[in-house]
């Protein structure tokens, strides 16, 4: 008898405990600002002190397939994409530095100024494959509460406060549980939709001794041919130091 009644009622202390946890972490995020979860949404895609990943790009474009494998180092908003695969752009690389952006490339003696917004294989653009930094790039014009996938969302109307910015505006679906972009739909400047994203994260760092859910996949299709698709995955998330050295501009056709 008095063990049945222990048994209950640690079965009731566990379940009080876990109730107040649920709720606590429920509040916290309840309570956290739009633009502290539009940074911690970045985190989970590549901005954070110092970490690298690689990325493995397929993309289908009027019928026609291509593919690239890229690692990227990146600290902050900075952050360089080394190509690896196929054969004839290996060695191409580019460079994020204060929201400026440089293509090099074997052989050519002199890094060249490209813009984020270029496209850099099918849907992909090449500010796409950088460190995320929508909360340093974008102002919130509005808020409302959405789903996606049946996961409760805050949607965020993000434009863009500096030109050199990958897209004008964005709609992004940011998971209020989870504090990660789920979706996002692209904007021209005259409001019109061009392409639209997915995102997945099935990957895991630490970043200040914290776990954290961080991208495996972003998949983006046009908005206007509906066969056009860009498939992104990223493997092998690691925190690491970077050194200055990896964003210096005169080191990067050396």
């Amino acid at each position: 008898m008095n063990q049945n009644y222990e048994k209950r009622n640690f079965l009731i202390l566990g379940f009080i405990i876990f109730f107040c946890f649920s709720f606590s972490v429920s509040e916290a995020q309840e309570q956290m600002s739009p633009t502290i979860m539009l940074q911690k949404a970045d985190e989970a895609r590549g901005n954070a002190e110092g970490i690298q990943w690689d990325i493995s790009m397929d993309s289908i474009e009027s019928g026609r397939k291509q593919h690239r494998k890229l690692r990227v180092v990146a600290r902050g908003y900075n952050s360089l994409a080394d190509t690896l695969a196929p054969a004839n752009v290996k060695g191409q690389k580019l460079l994020m530095h204060d929201r400026n952006m440089w293509f090099a490339k074997p052989g050519l003696s002199k890094s060249v100024p490209i813009s984020p917004r270029q496209k850099l294989m099918g849907n992909a653009a090449n500010g796409d494959i950088a460190s995320t930094n929508y909360a340093g790039d974008y102002k919130i014009i509005n808020t409302e509460d959405g789903q996606y996938n049946g996961e409760p969302c805050l949607v965020m109307d993000l434009q863009a406060i500096d030109s050199r910015a990958t897209y004008d505006r964005i709609k992004y679906w940011v998971s209020k549980e989870h504090v990660v972009g789920l979706k996002a739909e692209f904007f021209t400047v005259s409001g019109k939709m061009f392409k639209t994203a997915t995102f997945e994260y099935k990957n895991s760092v630490t970043i200040n001794d914290n776990p954290r859910e961080f991208i495996s996949k972003m998949v983006i299709n046009s908005a206007v041919i509906k066969d056009d698709v860009t498939v992104i995955e990223y493997s092998k998330p690691l925190i690491r130091k970077v050194a200055d050295a990896v964003f210096n501009l005169n080191l990067l056709t050396k």
